[in-house]
């Protein structure tokens, strides 16, 4: 079976992390948060994306938590989200008290629509919160002219983008704040869990400096603020460190495997299976979907050659349970709705080889071939 995340994701790296393990739980200062391996991991990913500060923490869900939270975001605010991605871009919002606003999706993308956004927003919209998804950046651009326009924060959750350019920006750097996630199938994971916020707002950046840290903003033990345990590894700081002169060789294999199943895909449009846009252009590669007509079938047809292949998000956020009071009766995300019946993942890892790379591909259009026979 080839995978679709690899299980020796960090096979390579195996001894200098565990020589990291001992080295940092054997130091002296017995300093295993926040210091400075974090402040210099910091520092590289402020230098590598041209951000004003960068801000490291324990998950891309709790950056986006602090991010919201630092923009005074409660009850009574709106946040415009996609009807479409991971849980946390409407939880994170509830949790705050706020209400998460769902607009509907570009319907080959899956990727927010501009205007369904700004059609979402209100006199208590306090934020648009637009999500790269899969492989393709949203259209930052024209969200960023809907926030300046309405006069509301954008916060770009390009949890999944990191490496990502659009028109020469980096993902994380078109919003008032960007997050990052770190969790080890992202395409800068690491070995554990783990998420940054990027801003060019040094108010914004320092208040999420002190929420990451229980509010503490200067002296230790002194509180400033209601905080939270937001805080990042030495260990994982040092490791991603390591790793991170390998991110732009590892990210140019994803995107030449991706660029292929394109090529390849592109001519089975009128079978029922729909490859992303081509291009490089505000693409990130984080995984490689496709939307198939049939797409149960294609994924039972897959497993039986051999390929391992992945459903994200089957149903839309507004149709989850835990969303249900957020989603007014009768109100219908039909892009959202139909993407979670058609959406499949294929393996696209570094770690996989041209053969089978080639027999991915070859399986995909198969499937299509013979249903385009009967």
């Amino acid at each position: 079976m080839i995978p679709f995340f690899p299980p020796d994701l960090f096979e390579q790296d195996r001894e200098v992390l565990i020589d990291l393990v001992h080295e940092i739980g054997t130091t002296p200062d017995q300093k295993f948060i926040l210091g400075t391996r974090t402040a210099a991991f910091e520092d590289a990913l402020r230098t590598l994306y041209g951000a004003g500060d960068v801000i490291a923490c324990s998950s891309g869900t709790s950056a986006l938590t602090l991010v919201l939270r630092a923009m005074d975001i409660g009850p009574g605010d709106e946040v415009v989200v996609p009807a479409y991605g991971c849980a946390p871009l409407a939880s994170t919002v509830a949790g705050l008290g706020a209400t998460p606003v769902f607009a509907d999706i570009d319907p080959w993308t899956m990727v927010a629509d501009p205007q369904a956004m700004d059609d979402a927003v209100t006199a208590r919209t306090k934020a648009l919160m637009p999500a790269h998804m899969f492989s393709v950046m949203a259209d930052m651009p024209a969200l960023r002219k809907i926030a300046d326009d309405r006069g509301v924060r954008l916060v770009e959750d390009s949890a999944v983008a990191q490496g990502g350019v659009l028109d020469g920006r980096a993902a994380g750097t078109w919003g008032d704040a960007g997050v990052f996630s770190f969790v080890q199938v992202k395409t800068f994971g690491t070995a554990g869990e783990g998420g940054a916020v990027l801003t060019s707002d040094p108010a914004l950046g320092r208040t999420v400096r002190a929420l990451r840290n229980h509010g503490q903003e200067g002296p230790r033990f002194v509180h400033q603020r209601l905080g939270l345990n937001s805080r990042f590894d030495e260990i994982l700081a040092a490791f991603q460190l390591h790793r991170l002169p390998g991110l732009a060789a590892r990210l140019e294999r994803r995107a030449r495997i991706a660029a292929y199943y394109t090529e390849r895909f592109a001519p089975l449009r009128d079978a029922g299976v729909l490859p992303p846009p081509p291009g490089r252009n505000g693409r990130c590669y984080y995984v490689y979907s496709l939307l198939a007509e049939r797409r149960d079938a294609l994924r039972d047809h897959l497993a039986e050659h051999g390929v391992a292949s992945h459903v994200y998000y089957p149903r839309a956020l507004p149709r989850q349970p835990a969303f249900a009071p957020y989603a007014p009766a009768g109100r219908r995300w039909p892009h959202a709705e139909r993407a979670a019946t058609r959406q499949l993942a294929l393996p696209v890892h570094p770690h996989l080889t041209d053969a089978q790379v080639e027999h991915v591909a070859d399986a995909v259009c198969a499937f299509a071939t013979e249903g385009a026979r009967r």
